[in-house]
């Protein structure tokens, strides 16, 4: 039903594409090595676990007490929507895929898979740099604070960053639906991906890859650029700090913010910012798997963390 919606309103918009012989794909999966297969199910499976209990009880946590009710937290609360069906795009799948022989997905639920995947991804992207902007103002102009993120101009940035993501996922998608698959129907990733979905196309596949360089410039190094001139901003202020054990504090909080931005954005990069004839879907399956499963697992950990500390921090700064 989703698939049949998005490919009639993708094909309204751009017209009547190519219909492809090709009704199912065969996903390879990250080892074909089935002594792997059960240890890397209860692996995947532990981390699933931790990520779906770590961001629900982030998100109830945040909802039920008044007092986190603040910008800072409300961003929060919206990264771990996104890491969460960012996960659940992913994994539930793979899981499946490591206790049965052939890891075979419907043409439908590949192309469902990738559009859903592409919205959080893209939106993952922008929130980060979001939040980097609301520690800045928290700690550069901690006067202006509550003025600068208000209500509203948080309602409208979170906006922006669901837009962006369904902007982007709807133009890679609807230019993926328009190819003819008509080779391998092997998928060599562990799920849809733009870009071992592009190696099996029998169309030609130049404005697909142009897109995804554009695009993955806009939502991968825009975001980041702006992460960075938020941080060099902040480091800057956490200099002015007499105190050097408020200076350490400062740093370490920092430090460890950095490294999760650093894991997301870097894997993410090895991935999309890269021609598809020099990128290895094999190093890329292993780079997916920092910024799909990994990162949405350790991203409650990490902020609540460097909230608390950037919550004492600012006090520091008035």
């Amino acid at each position: 039903m989703v698939f049949l919606f998005l490919r009639v309103t993708l094909e309204r918009i751009m017209g009547p594409g190519n219909h492809s012989s090709v009704t199912e794909f065969i996903l390879a999966g990250l080892t074909e090595q089935p002594q792997l297969q059960l240890p890397l199910f209860l692996l995947f499976l532990g981390i699933y676990v931790v990520t779906v209990v770590g961001n629900l009880g982030m998100i109830t946590l945040i909802g039920l007490s008044s007092h986190l009710h603040t910008p800072m937290y409300y961003f929060l609360i919206n990264l771990s929507f996104i890491d969460l069906c960012h996960s659940t795009v992913i994994t539930p799948k793979m899981l499946m895929n490591f206790v049965t022989e052939k890891n075979i997905i419907s043409y439908p639920e590949c192309v469902t898979q990738l559009y859903f995947f592409l919205i959080f991804a893209i939106a993952e992207c922008h929130m980060l740099a979001v939040m980097a902007y609301d520690r800045y103002v928290a700690i550069c102009n901690p006067l202006l604070y509550n003025i600068t993120m208000s209500y509203h101009i948080c309602f409208f940035l979170t906006m922006g960053v669901y837009i962006l993501g369904i902007i982007g996922s709807t133009v890679h998608t609807g230019f993926l639906l328009r190819l003819l698959f008509c080779k391998n129907k092997v998928v060599n990733h562990y799920f849809c991906d733009l870009f071992p979905l592009l190696e099996l196309s029998c169309s030609s596949i130049y404005v697909n890859e142009l897109l995804v360089i554009v695009l993955s410039a806009f939502n991968i190094l825009t975001p980041a650029l702006a992460i960075l001139a938020s941080y060099i901003f902040i480091i800057s202020s956490i200099l002015h700090i007499r105190s050097t054990e408020g200076r350490t504090k400062a740093f370490s909080t920092c430090s460890s913010h950095i490294s999760a931005v650093a894991i997301f954005y870097g894997s993410a990069t090895f991935m999309y910012l890269q021609p598809s004839s020099v990128s290895s879907m094999d190093q890329g399956k292993v780079s997916s798997v920092f910024y799909t499963i990994v990162v949405p697992m350790l991203n409650p950990l990490i902020y609540i963390m460097s909230y608390q500390s950037f919550d004492s921090l600012r006090y520091i700064m008035y």
